[in-house]
């Protein structure tokens, strides 16, 4: 039977990982968060109080079928008109899911049509069925920021404090839930870490699915000063699992991947190490990088990868 994979994540970085298991299972289920409040998305959020349709486009995109048909209506969907009046800087894929939860009211099914459409392999799902805002509180300057919004947390500056969802609590998608009780692999990253990783972990009800579930997972750290559409990736690995392992301490690891270009000798090593025995992860170093550009993953590397670990 072939691997279950779920992919946890959202933007760019959810893009490459589900680009590069395309070709290594056809069971792949997407959970991309759904908190973006900038650029296109966050304008048909505002006027339809949709869900924000930017991440799940991109998924949808990355996951079309490897031929002419899915290719050019992957190169539709991603289009931005370029007009000087309101219909500027909005994709095309974003109005077409839009219409569809207008018209339906369903976001599941919604995005199971453009899937269909674009002979996706594997399914998409949102991670919760209405709209999110993630609030930040940092640190810096001596004195503490509090920023509302998946955008301004992604870009502020200073040190994280806290990090929580609006609503609070809010209820997870019933199918992504499933999935997650069903995975064999569960992949975390990489991307924007407070903005589209975290976000998954402290949705209460999945984080605790995710926590349950016997599948194997596998952390993918950010390249170093890795940029996610304009968003600032953050901190180190250290840093960033140290945050994660906060908010879920009993959460399991079972691969840390990481290009060589982020591990860092010394003191700061160390305390990775030591938080992956904490998580009992072992840390794989692997060249990841991308020659498009050496803060970018490259898809056919992890590709590769994955069907290694998978075999």
């Amino acid at each position: 039977m072939p691997i279950k994979v779920v992919a946890l994540g959202g933007g760019h970085g959810l893009a490459a990982t589900l680009s590069a298991l395309r070709s290594t299972t056809p069971e792949i289920t997407a959970i991309v968060t759904v908190a973006d409040n900038g650029g296109s998305s966050g304008r048909l959020r505002e006027e339809f109080n949709s869900l924000p349709p930017g991440d799940l486009r991109m998924a949808l995109a990355a996951l079309c079928s490897d031929d002419e048909w899915g290719r050019n209506w992957a190169e539709i969907l991603q289009y931005r008109f370029t007009s000087t009046g309101e219909m500027r800087g909005h994709a095309l894929g974003n109005l077409l899911l839009t219409a569809l939860w207008d018209r339906d009211g369903d976001p599941v099914a919604g995005v199971a049509k453009v899937g269909e459409l674009l002979r996706i392999v594997g399914r998409v799902l949102p991670m919760a069925l209405t709209p999110l805002d993630i609030e930040g509180t940092f640190f810096g300057g001596g004195s503490e920021e509090i920023v509302r919004g998946q955008i301004q947390v992604a870009t502020a500056k200073g040190k994280i404090k806290s990090l929580k969802l609006i609503p609070d609590n809010p209820l997870a998608t019933p199918q992504a839930l499933e999935a997650i009780a069903q995975a064999n692999w569960i992949t975390i990253g990489p991307g924007s870490w407070f903005s589209s990783v975290m976000p998954h972990f402290l949705l209460k009800e999945q984080a605790k699915a995710i926590a349950k579930s016997r599948a194997k997972k596998v952390l993918i750290f950010n390249m170093p000063e890795e940029k996610i559409h304009g968003e600032l990736a953050g901190t180190s690995p250290r840093e960033h699992l140290e945050f994660l392992l906060a908010h879920q301490p009993d959460l399991k690891i079972d691969i840390a991947l990481a290009d060589p270009s982020v591990i860092q000798t010394g003191p700061e090593k160390a305390a990775l190490e030591k938080l992956l025995n904490k998580c009992g992860a072992e840390l794989v170093i692997v060249d990841l990088s991308s020659n498009l550009g050496a803060n970018r993953h490259d898809v056919r590397k992890m590709s590769s990868f994955f069907a290694h670990i998978f075999a």
